[in-house]
């Protein structure tokens, strides 16, 4: 009972010392915890670190396009009837002049045979007409004939002629209209479009079949006027299949529209592949990055690291409001202080940013708990399991990780120290060391553990 009674008076003048030392300095120097307690300048966070290295970035454009063979042909029938059958489906190889389809032929048929009797009744009319000519041309050299008589018969002749030069056009197009019955591949490729089953009509304009050859891949995107007006032919492209992280391709700016589409004002740019892989096929979606500036040297950090300030301010000139953004960052000072850096940022690729001007390569920065740092704010850099979370003030009691000098068995003398403690002194003495430095903690501890061996 002696020895609690001398633990217990013991802590009481200490803390009471804390909170008298506390209370001044809070008033020296206008700040601190609202609570009493250690100042605000004795909180440390746990951080991470990265070290500050040059690094390769690139300004890039990135659009989504979908893959396209770059000879597809349209084929559509150029006469109008029932569709009786089909010689090909989708995915079907086909060679130039294969029959596709047929149409029902029985009516171009029909006016075929009537254009061949047409052509051979001109045929006869116009030998019967020509020999007619030439006696009526003998017989007017023998001044047998009027004048008139010979220009009847000439006149005569040249209309025969007319028709039958009419019935053999006519023939033609009936012999095409009849070859036309049968849809026919004017290529070699792959069948990757039929519309229509049999029994179908089929309608001139209307297109029946799509053949591509596969030989080469080509994909369109539409980009706005920012990222438009940067595109050059023969930039390189990476290509990567939207639902496939694997799956990726390689490419080159070929085309690019030289105006930009009046409705959307979006600009067009043609991109074809150079290397492809199986997964790269006519309709897949990807995403399509392309490389505007590469710098292989530069200061580049990960945008964690970023504090972003936002504050809004009035254009006396518009009179309207504008924000303000500028962008910093936490340097570590000694593995003790945390200096807030202002930056000049440069390239954004992705959660990687380039820093222009503010940092100098083998500085250490704030990666991880910089959320509640201020300038000049004490911090301790963690490695490895002992950094538990972005921010972590040295809440040993709280805390499910043990902490050295006191906790949950992190260190037995500190929990002996608290052995002879109420609960209510076990708390409150846990929530004053939150706030302590090490070196607080190590000469309490040292402090409490003497009091217990002198009552012994």
């Amino acid at each position: 009972m002696k020895n609690l009674f001398f633990t217990a008076l013991f802590i009481t003048i200490i803390l009471s010392g804390c909170g008298n030392s506390d209370s001044n300095q809070s008033s020296s120097q206008g700040g601190g915890w609202a609570s009493g307690g250690f100042g605000a300048q004795s909180r440390v966070t746990s951080v991470e670190t990265q070290n500050v290295a040059f690094s390769s970035i690139a300004d890039q454009v990135r659009s989504f396009g979908t893959i396209k063979a770059q000879d597809v042909i349209v084929i559509t029938p150029q006469v109008s009837n029932r569709i009786t059958r089909f010689y090909v489906d989708l995915g079907d190889t086909v060679r130039q002049g294969q029959i596709l389809a047929k149409i029902y032929d029985a009516t171009y048929r029909d006016q075929l045979n009537q254009a061949k009797a047409q052509l051979e009744q001109s045929k006869i009319a116009m030998q019967r007409d020509s020999s007619q000519f030439d006696r009526q041309k003998i017989l007017l050299e023998r001044e047998l004939i009027s004048e008139s008589e010979y220009d009847i018969a000439f006149a005569t002749f040249r209309n025969s002629l007319a028709q039958f030069e009419s019935a053999k056009a006519q023939l033609t197009q009936a012999q095409e209209n009849f070859n036309f019955t049968e849809v026919r591949s004017p290529v070699r490729g792959v069948i990757i479009s039929r519309t229509g089953e049999e029994g179908d009509i089929a309608t001139t304009g209307q297109a029946l079949f799509e053949v591509a050859n596969l030989v080469g891949y080509e994909t369109r995107i539409y980009l706005p006027v920012q990222d438009w007006r940067f595109v050059k032919i023969g930039q390189p492209v990476k290509l990567r299949v939207s639902n496939e992280a694997e799956a990726t391709a390689e490419g080159v700016v070929s085309r690019k529209s030289p105006q930009l589409d009046a409705t959307t004002g979006l600009g067009e740019v043609v991109i074809t592949l150079t290397q492809v892989g199986n997964s790269i096929y006519p309709g897949v979606l990807t995403e399509n990055v392309i490389d505007i500036v590469n710098k292989p040297r530069a200061i580049v950090i990960p945008r964690s690291a970023l504090v972003e300030k936002v504050e809004t301010v009035v254009d006396p000139e518009s009179n309207t409001i504008q924000l303000d953004r500028t962008y910093s960052v936490f340097v570590s000072q000694g593995d003790s202080v945390a200096e807030l850096r202002a930056l000049e940022l440069g390239i954004e690729q992705g959660d990687r940013l380039e820093v222009l001007s503010g940092l100098r390569p083998g500085e250490q920065i704030v990666v991880t708990g910089q959320q509640s740092l201020q300038d000049g704010g004490r911090i301790r850099v963690a490695t490895g399991s002992t950094f538990s979370s972005p921010e972590q003030s040295l809440t040993d009691g709280q805390s499910s990780a043990p902490q050295r000098g006191v906790g949950q068995g992190g260190n037995r003398p500190g929990r002996a120290a608290f052995a002879n403690m109420s609960d209510e002194e076990r708390q409150k003495m846990q929530t004053r060391m939150q706030n302590m430095s090490q070196e607080e903690r190590r000469t309490l501890m040292d402090s409490i553990r003497t009091a217990n061996s002198s009552s012994e």
